[in-house]
């Protein structure tokens, strides 16, 4: 093989190589179709989610706005089977989604959902490491030099020994992230993540976040009412009255160049 045709070869190899990263990029993780759910109370019938039609790709890092009652938080629970939809299809890589099963929708949870709570949800009586490596022991893969990254990716590889309450609140919520991501979720999913921080605390957490997905190659929903936090994301879906008024991508990209 001749120059010319090594160098044909290497551009068609780099071309190959570039084609499979789209096709990865946009291989779809879930699809939601007519999703419903609905509530019977005394008052009458609340439709709390009223036809939901979006589907996820791999690495998307999704915003979910929405005024108090729009109906995000109840999309963001049927997203991780703590609740079932009363009608309509949810398909989670090629799979439907278990409903009124709890036993198989914890199942489904347990295996492929990651979450960050605006409450931390740490537990007090362990230290930092010990939060992490129970999350990953439930889940049956304790993984100690694992919890050591993730801890360095958070930035708090100097706090492990200290119990959540000797750290800041931002540092809490880091340490959440990194247990949330400790058993490699497929989806991680957030509610009000940031709703007890400062602005410039929020920032730090969401910049440690977003590199935590990137180099982890998590895909991510996050509800909130801060538009702020749209920066953050790749793609924002706006929802009211249980039904999507908008869905645009940001044009951020989901992989983050390295510095």
């Amino acid at each position: 093989m001749n120059h010319t045709e090594r160098h044909i070869s290497h551009v068609l190899q780099y071309n190959s190589h570039l084609a499979l990263e789209r096709c990865s990029e946009n291989m779809t993780l879930l699809t939601m179709s007519g999703l419903k759910r609905h509530y019977d109370t005394p008052a009458g019938v609340v439709k709390a989610l009223d036809g939901i039609d979006f589907e996820i790709n791999e690495g998307e890092r999704v915003i979910l706005l929405g005024p108090s009652g729009s109906g995000k938080t109840t999309l963001l629970n049927c997203l991780s089977a703590l609740d079932s939809p009363t009608d309509g299809k949810y398909v989670f890589q090629g799979g439907d989604v278990p409903r009124n099963n709890s036993e198989k929708m914890t199942s489904f949870r347990r295996e492929n959902i990651g979450y960050v709570f605006q409450f931390f949800n740490l537990l007090q009586d362990l230290t930092v490491m010990e939060n992490i490596l129970l999350i990953q022991e439930l889940a049956g893969k304790k993984d100690s030099k694992r919890a050591e990254e993730l801890l360095e990716l958070v930035g708090l590889e100097s706090e492990k020994g200290r119990f959540p309450g000797e750290i800041s609140g931002g540092q809490q919520q880091r340490v959440a992230i990194a247990r949330s991501i400790a058993k490699r979720p497929t989806l991680l999913l957030g509610d009000e993540l940031t709703g007890n921080l400062d602005t410039e605390t929020s920032r730090k957490v969401m910049e440690v976040l977003v590199d935590a997905c990137s180099k982890e190659n998590i895909t991510a929903v996050f509800v909130t009412h801060d538009e702020s936090l749209v920066q953050y994301a790749t793609r924002v879906i706006r929802i009211d009255s249980g039904r999507i008024v908008s869905d645009e991508k940001t044009g951020i990209p989901a992989i983050l160049e390295e510095e």
